[in-house]
């Protein structure tokens, strides 16, 4: 495996940091995973976007154009001769001092790792996750916006530890006022009625890039999306329950709580969902290879 490093490719023995970086230090930073599908990365530009942004909010400076780090992440991948994977982009304060100041950091450092990777196995795709609501709250907007993609991931961490210690996979995360959010790694949706409804992004989510893929076919495919604030009643009546992420892209949901949702299999909504987006995801990206084009 070659990672890059600030412009260079190195091997994995050698890919290496300073403990001085700030990243490592105060988990100051941020960064994007992505993958890739049959020789196509899918959504670059907007996962890209996503971290720029993240950058920007941070007063991060990112120390090259999004179009040479676009072509960075590409030939990563040929590097290591991947055409299915997934990709971790980083980007942290760069080296500095024991104190906090980020001015102290004169050179932000961009790391680049592409891999494979398998978030869950098949069966839960087959027949559904059963996941817990987790006392660990979302953070705030006012404290660490989840709207930034950073690399101080303790709060998703925590209530990951928190199902998992539950007998659970995936934590359901609330917001301070009692309202339904995200998991600690995925986007949630729920069906009733054929409805299809996800917490909009100001109320403390991170705006994941699939899931708004999957609004986008999931109104390409005749359904009507909500997007509006609920409870973990809503979820606990739907008709149906699903997951949205880059490494988990679209899963079902059966359980919540120990209360069974709909049927306790999952739901023909989203089952479609599932195939539209695996046909999106493996015929649709940014070409990898010349041969692809």
């Amino acid at each position: 495996m070659l990672i890059y490093i600030d412009g260079e490719f190195l091997p994995y023995a050698d890919a290496k940091i300073s403990v001085f970086d700030h990243g490592l230090l105060y988990g100051d930073g941020v960064f994007e995973g992505i993958r890739c599908y049959n020789g196509y990365v899918f959504k670059l530009d907007e996962h890209l976007e996503r971290l720029y942004d993240s950058a920007k909010s941070l007063m991060l400076q990112i120390p090259i154009p999004i179009e040479t780090l676009k072509q960075d992440v590409l030939e990563t991948l040929r590097q290591n001769q991947l055409r299915e994977g997934y990709i971790r982009l980083i980007v942290t304060r760069g080296i500095g001092d024991l104190g906090l100041d980020p001015e102290k950091c004169p050179h932000p450092s961009i790391i680049i790792i592409a891999d494979k990777i398998s978030l869950y196995p098949q069966h839960y795709y087959d027949n559904g996750l059963e996941i817990v609501t987790v006392s660990v709250r979302r953070n705030y907007p006012e404290a660490i916006n989840p709207r930034i993609k950073s690399l101080n991931y303790l709060n998703n961490i925590l209530a990951k530890i928190e199902a998992k210690q539950s007998g659970a996979v995936e934590a359901l995360m609330l917001n301070n006022d009692g309202y339904v959010v995200e998991c600690s790694g995925d986007n949630i949706f729920l069906v009733k009625n054929e409805v299809i409804i996800t917490p909009p992004p100001h109320i403390g989510i991170l705006e994941g890039v699939t899931r708004n893929s999957v609004i986008t076919l999931a109104q390409e495919a005749g359904f009507q999306v909500d997007e509006r604030v609920f409870t973990r009643h809503d979820i606990y009546i739907a008709d149906e329950c699903f997951l949205t992420g880059t490494a988990a892209e679209v899963i079902p949901v059966v359980k919540l709580d120990q209360r069974v949702i709909g049927t306790g299999e999952p739901g023909k909504v989203t089952q479609k969902l599932i195939a539209a987006f695996r046909h999106l995801a493996n015929n649709f990206g940014t070409s990898i290879y010349p041969e692809n084009t």
